[in-house]
């Protein structure tokens, strides 16, 4: 007997909608994390001391009987994974901790996370070293472990971080010397080792071209200050030994908040950072600062609101050319030994836009200009100086000088 065929008209259309159902159910296969993920994670946990972990923390969530890049909700909080298309692994790519008081070490075990791009662990309680195998992390692009106890050197493996845009290490006890060849991290943007305890002279850091921001207060760096990339927004140098002069920051043309107070600056406060027209906030103060030369820069049209310089060796008259700075408001130039009498365009300057003016504890002598008996918008003093000064006046709460003190030596 002759077997009975399907014919073959049946047979393709009933294989193509077969075809088309399977394309569209989802794949039954889960790529799961690399090994090597999974491990390094757990010996992050396991560096932790257990006490400082607790219930509502992130690492409480860290559960290694599910896999951490194909946990949900309430699982492993702190992570993100790189979940691939194909049946090829995970890899994670983020480690961010709260900052819930973790104390323990980061294990070297970090080097293992080589798709890594984010790592923070700030405001926590790590402790030690930092360890080398950091540099293995080259896909990072923000490293941040502030206000930490980390100790020792910046690792020299750090300085293989192409990829990094954003570190900062401030806030813990780290030691020794910035690395020179630190300027190999050409894409890096923000940097901040304040807080610290580093020491020795700042390289010459122009070959981080990219560099916005540059925070190195609270520290021990000594000598002049260093030549810095043009690309500068922000510079934070408080709290040093440096010393020398300002030459180094004139071409800084877009510099927007400079502070270099509490060094062993000296000479003149001057074109080299009047200049730099996009200048908002200049503090100066805490110095060994002897001249304010300030020239007229109304065509430059400045960009300058606040000027700190108060606590130098500021001598000769108050300069009447601060009243070019048409966006000025604040003004501190206290503990200083200026002399004379006070310029009658601050008057009409205190009337109109000066907010904030400090000149207590100069040698000033004098009549005040009348516009100053009205700046009840004012704050400020003109305490401890020869000034005839009105009571009624708020600027002159505090008492003067006797007058025999502010002649003599300080009379230019």
């Amino acid at each position: 007997m002759m077997e009975k065929r399907t014919p073959t008209k049946i047979l393709f259309p009933l294989y193509s909608i077969l075809t088309i159902i399977l394309c569209l159910m989802p794949s039954q296969t889960k790529s799961s994390t690399l090994q090597d993920d999974t491990l390094s994670l757990l010996a992050i946990k396991n560096a932790i001391d257990p006490n400082s972990i607790t219930p509502s923390s992130y690492l409480s969530t860290w559960d290694f009987s599910v896999d951490p890049c194909e946990s949900t909700g309430s699982q492993f909080l702190g992570i993100l994974c790189y979940l691939p298309l194909d049946n090829s692994s995970s890899r994670v790519t983020e480690v961010d901790l709260d900052a819930i008081g973790y104390e323990g070490f980061l294990t070297p075990a970090i080097g293992n996370l080589s798709e890594l791009t984010v790592l923070n662990l700030n405001n926590n309680k790590f402790r030690g070293p930092i360890p080398e195998t950091i540099g293995k992390l080259r896909k990072l692009t923000s490293l941040t472990m502030s206000q930490n106890f980390f100790t020792g050197a910046i690792p020299q493996a750090i300085t293989g971080l192409n990829n990094v845009r954003y570190i900062d290490l401030s806030g813990n006890r780290l030691s020794g010397l910035i690395p020179t060849d630190i300027t190999a991290l050409r894409t890096l943007s923000y940097l901040s080792l304040s807080n610290n305890e580093f020491a020795g002279r700042i390289p010459n850091l122009t070959g981080l071209w990219q560099l916005n921001t540059l925070d190195l207060s609270f520290n021990q760096f000594y000598g002049d200050l260093p030549n810095l990339p043009v690309s500068l927004r922000n510079m934070y140098f408080r709290h040093n030994i440096l010393s020398g002069h300002l030459t180094p920051l004139k071409g800084l043309i877009h510099m927007k908040w400079l502070d270099v107070s509490d060094n062993r600056l000296s000479g003149a406060i001057n074109g080299n950072v009047f200049s730099l027209r996009n200048v908002v906030h200049l503090n100066v103060s805490f110095n060994r600062f002897t001249a304010l030369d300030v020239i007229n820069y109304s065509l430059l049209e400045p960009s300058l609101q606040v000027l700190e310089a108060q606590g130098n060796h500021l001598k000769g008259h108050l300069p009447v050319n601060l009243v070019s700075f048409v966006n000025l408001t604040s003004i501190n130039l206290a503990n200083n030994q200026f002399s004379g009498s006070i310029p009658l365009e601050y008057g009409t300057k205190l009337k109109s836009s000066w907010r904030n003016l400090h000149l207590d504890y100069n040698f000033l002598t004098g009549n005040l200009p009348r516009e100053f008996s009205h700046s009840t918008n004012v704050k400020g003093s003109l305490a401890k100086n020869c000034l005839k000064c009105p009571t009624n006046v708020g600027l002159c709460q505090g008492r003067q000088r006797p007058s025999s003190e502010c002649v003599g030596q300080y009379n230019v």
